[in-house]
């Protein structure tokens, strides 16, 4: 029960009615002598009242438990529940198969020591001087409070009238305050951790008393040490080593010790980082902050833990700090080629709920938790990802407002290994040319963009939308319409009402060809075609069923026909991972960026993990992946990319209108990429410009060669699976021979096929009866699929020339020597 709560003894009421004249009496800055002297009898005022309250021996802790007001002053409440400090939580990456620290964030720069880890030295400086009888007394020293007083009136040093124990107390309670997320709790939080009531100062003396009675001399002054300020965001005596003098708490000389000490008096006055405070600057030795020192060391020759030669020694020594900040956040980690990545470990942590319920809660475990976190990232991997893209694409360039990124992930597990950009970090209010705080391979929630038009890098989604509905890879398409009314396609998801599309080749353009043939080739009239043959409902939903969704709340999907050819606005790492879980038998994996965080404690944070679903269903996966194959070998648009060190891969291209995006988008059965480069704002041709001597409309293979081939020599990567014949040729129809059959006889037939028939009638020459069926195209034994087109010829019954074989020019779909057999790509 609260001690609020309970019962108030007689003895207590009668105790609380003798404090009513100074329980709120209070410490205000004195301006004049006059007001010096009425704060000492103030104080005097309260030393005679606990006195008569307590008997000293009892209030201080030391051994005389039955004298009086001693069992109504422990009613007070005791335990001053000791939370771990708020500590630095480290970032951290692989290099060489080691983990490297390549960031930290802080609340407070605290790093915590044991006793072992501090110097002897810097222990007997703070006991000298903040409290020489720390080791022989209680918890309390109310005559070293009245000792400060009396000094201060004296006019002689500000002193100190706490014990140390009072003082850890005291830092413990401030530091709670420190954890606050509201303002307002924060200033009454302060107001009774650190006012100067008598209320305050008595709860303060209780909790002292457990303490001594909890922890020994050694954890206190050790608890001290680590949890008290010296000045600025600097706590802790390992942080102000390191701030101050490039060192370690363990290997802090006579002086430095001394100084630290004597920082403690004061911090935010005797703080020695400051050369041009003109008090208390480099200009004057640092003045005020030598006083103190010298008097910290004269206490420690005092108390013997010093010899005169080793004090007069360290007098005659000048403060020369040696300031060496720590960077907080993600800017430390730009010179790992990281600071991105470790933008987005940031956000992943500020997002995600197992940091913490609420946005405040996350940002404190991050900023105060003193965690060790262990991110994916493989530095070395990424030094040539970073070197390969700013071989090409500078951080800034005239007319153009210039962004180009590349990002890998593994597959089956979702980590990610690479993410670099051609702009430096720079998250500060005065942005300066070639630097950004915008991180363009992730989504706007994870400090991204609001993301890019992927152009053809989508018509991955189109060809699993098409395998789905039946169609196959070899199905031949009409790729002559450039026009497309919307009244041609179907959409069971949105209304797509509109005017015509029109459409033309990018990459490629042919009158009549396979799929395969215009997924290599990029054929953009092809795949518009096919669009009328889906319902475009089907395209998104294989789309989202492989993780894909738009970068920005701002760009919600496009779901008109100009979708198929990619005018969603997605980021690169999406992309990625989309792709990834194609060539993994259409099992997607969330990106990670994180695979284990530790806490402050040594113990093991929850980390969330990444979430594989089967997106697309395994032989509509093999059947995409082996049509993208196609498009980084020999006469697919990607060619020039191919690594050609005998893993296989697989890839699309993407170049969005007037060329102002770009995409290569490639994975093996190991590591997915997507490189982009583009507009951030802005409608520069890419294509009309060059970069180190490449044309802007094919510096993507240039950058990701190296990569591929850095990527493939780190993860290998075997054979993708092979598709099924139905994805490759359909439900295979074999054409029969109908030569000698009547017009309408051998269409009826074909029809009932389901082939789309076309009867020539000017007659051509034939041995067979006139005025019937002369030869078709494609001829008798060709395999045909669902919907495709044949023509007939009819005979004139005077013999000639004509055959049962295609025509010049009739149609360009391969026929294989026998069914099932798999043509190439």
């Amino acid at each position: 029960m609260p001690a609020s709560d309970r019962p108030r003894s007689p003895r207590l009421a009668a105790i609380d009615e003798r404090l009513e004249p100074v329980k709120r009496f209070e410490l205000k800055p004195a301006r004049t002598r006059a007001g010096l002297i009425a704060q000492f009898l103030g104080l005097a005022l309260v030393a005679a009242v606990l006195s008569s309250l307590f008997l000293l021996p009892g209030f201080l802790g030391v051994g005389v438990t039955a004298a009086a007001g001693v069992s109504d002053f422990n009613a007070l409440p005791a335990n001053l529940h000791i939370q771990q400090f708020a500590q630095n939580s480290t970032v951290y990456a692989k290099q060489g198969g080691q983990d490297v620290p390549i960031a930290t964030f802080y609340a407070q720069n605290r790093q915590d020591v044991t006793w072992d880890q501090i110097a002897q030295t810097v222990k007997d400086a703070t006991v000298s001087a903040e409290d020489p009888r720390f080791y022989t007394e209680g918890a309390v020293d109310i005559w070293g409070t009245l000792r400060g007083a009396v000094s201060t009136v004296a006019g002689g040093d500000v002193q100190g009238g706490s014990s140390i124990t009072q003082q850890y107390v005291k830092n413990v309670e401030v530091e709670k305050c420190e954890a606050l997320t509201s303002q307002k709790k924060v200033q009454a939080c302060y107001a009774d951790a650190a006012g100067v009531t008598l209320q305050r100062k008595v709860q303060e003396m209780r909790y002292a008393v457990e303490v001594e009675k909890t922890y020994s001399k050694k954890d206190i002054l050790t608890g001290y040490l680590n949890v008290v300020g010296f000045g600025g965001q600097v706590y802790g005596v390992q942080a102000a080593a390191q701030y101050y003098f490039n060192t370690t708490a363990a290997k802090l000389d006579l002086t430095q010790a001394a100084t630290l000490a004597a920082i403690l008096n004061n911090p935010a006055n005797l703080r020695i980082d400051q050369p041009d405070n003109k008090e208390n600057g480099a200009a004057n030795g640092y003045k005020l902050t030598k006083e103190r020192r010298d008097y910290v060391l004269d206490r420690m020759y005092i108390t013997h833990t010093i010899t005169k030669q080793q004090r007069d020694a360290a007098k005659a020594t000048p403060i020369q700090p040696t300031i060496t900040p720590t960077t907080q956040g993600c800017a430390a980690a730009q010179q790992y080629n990281a600071a991105f990545f470790c933008d987005y470990v940031r956000d992943v942590i500020l997002n995600d709920p197992a940091y913490g319920a609420t946005a405040d809660d996350r940002w404190q475990t991050l900023n105060r938790g003193g965690l060790k976190i262990y991110t994916t990232l493989n530095l070395d991997l990424q030094q040539v990802a970073q070197a390969s893209l700013s071989k090409y694409i500078p951080g800034s360039r005239p007319g153009i407002d210039l962004g180009a990124s590349n990002v890998a992930l593994e597959l089956g597990t979702g980590r990610i290994v690479t993410m670099v950009q051609n702009r430096s970090f720079n998250n500060t209010d005065t942005p300066i040319d070639g630097t950004t705080a915008v991180n363009y391979n992730t989504d706007e929630d994870y400090g991204g963009s609001q993301g890019f038009q992927t152009g053809s890098t989508f018509k991955a989604f189109d060809l699993a939308a098409w395998l789905e509905a039946g169609h196959s890879l070899y199905e031949t398409v009409n790729a002559s319409q450039h026009v497309f009314p919307t009244s041609d396609f179907t959409n069971t998801c949105a209304n797509i009402d509109g005017p015509d599309w029109p459409v033309t080749n990018d990459e490629g353009s042919a009158s009549r060809l396979s799929v395969m043939a215009a997924t290599a080739e990029s054929v953009n009239t092809a795949f518009a075609e096919m669009g009328t043959k889906v319902d475009l409902c089907s395209i998104v939903n294989a789309a989202k069923g492989l993780g894909v969704h738009p970068a920005s709340k701002s760009n919600p999907w496009v779901q008109t026909p100009s979708m198929i050819l990619g005018t969603n606005y997605i980021s690169p790492l999406t992309m990625a991972t989309a792709y990834a879980g194609i060539a993994n038998i259409g099992v997607v994996c969330t990106p990670v960026a994180i695979d284990r965080v530790v806490n402050a404690d040594g113990s093991d944070h929850k980390v969330s993990k990444t979430t594989c679903t089967q997106g697309l269903k395994p032989e509509i996966a093999a059947g995409v992946t082996y049509a993208l194959e196609g498009v980084i070998k020999g006469g697919g648009t990607a060619a020039s990319a191919n690594p050609y060190d005998d893993i296989p891969i697989m890839a699309k291209t993407g170049t969005a209108d007037d060329s102002l995006e770009n995409w290569l988008i490639t994975s093996t059965t190991k590591v997915a990429t997507a490189t982009w480069v583009g507009n951030v704002s802005g409608s520069t041709p890419l294509r009309s410009l060059y970069f180190n001597g490449v044309g802007g409309g094919n510096v993507k293979f240039s950058i990701a060669k190296p990569i591929l081939k850095a990527l493939n020599a780190a993860y290998g990567g075997g054979d993708f699976t092979e598709p099924t014949d139905a994805v490759l040729y359909g439900d295979q129809i074999t054409m029969p021979d109908v030569t000698g059959k009547a017009p309408d006889v051998a269409q009826k037939l074909l029809e009932g096929l389901g082939l789309d028939v076309t009867v020539d009638s000017a007659p051509v020459p034939s041995d067979q009866p006139a005025g019937t069926v002369a030869a078709s195209d494609p001829a008798a034994g060709a395999s045909l699929e669902d919907g495709d087109s044949v023509t007939l010829t009819i005979s004139n019954g005077q013999g000639g020339a004509a055959t049962d074989t295609p025509t010049p020019g009739g149609g360009s779909t391969p026929t294989p020597t026998s069914p099932g057999k798999k043509k190439g790509g």
